[in-house]
């Protein structure tokens, strides 16, 4: 039993990954909800597959490939849907590979992003923004104060601010 439990967590994660990696573009999303996009994929896709191998109890290798690329397709689906209708973005082209400002978990990345001084904005993230070392220092004391750093993340991101050519 708990052998089956843990194959379905791993598979559904498996699977989530796989999709996520197959859709281009950024999709920063929770684990948790990796792994529920795969476990739907998985038995939604994988049980359309089974049915149109025809359910038998005979399966071949050449059947669970099928049965896994059904799997696969269906939480890519599944994360293109996700992103076109919760997100708001398009799946192709240069918006596409922007960071998305609406989904699960967006807004307290973006903060984040904003914290250590990265702009989410940016066409290739990882520029530092405009913000000033002293505004970024009272970002950074403000996330310590209401718990959202840790003592040590807060030590880490005093030090990089710090260290930060005007």
């Amino acid at each position: 039993m708990l052998g089956t439990i843990v194959s379905v967590l791993a598979s559904g994660l498996v699977i989530g990954w796989l999709a996520r990696w197959a859709v281009p573009g950024p999709d920063p999303m929770p684990l948790w909800l990796t792994f529920l996009f795969g476990l739907a994929g998985s038995l939604v896709g994988g049980g359309i597959a089974y049915l149109l191998l025809g359910a038998s109890s005979k399966v071949s290798k050449g059947d669970y490939f099928v049965i896994v690329l059904g799997e696969i397709f269906v939480a890519m689906l599944l994360i293109v849907l996700y992103r076109r209708f919760v997100q708001g973005r398009p799946i192709t082209g240069p918006e596409a590979r922007k960071l998305p400002t609406r989904g699960v978990g967006i807004a307290r990345l973006r903060h984040r992003l904003r914290v250590m001084g990265i702009d989410p904005d940016a066409p290739g993230l990882g520029r530092p923004s405009q913000a000033s070392k002293s505004e970024l220092l009272r970002q950074v004391d403000e996330l310590h104060d209401q718990g959202a750093l840790t003592d040590e993340e807060y030590v880490e991101r005093r030090r990089e601010i710090l260290r930060r050519d005007s």
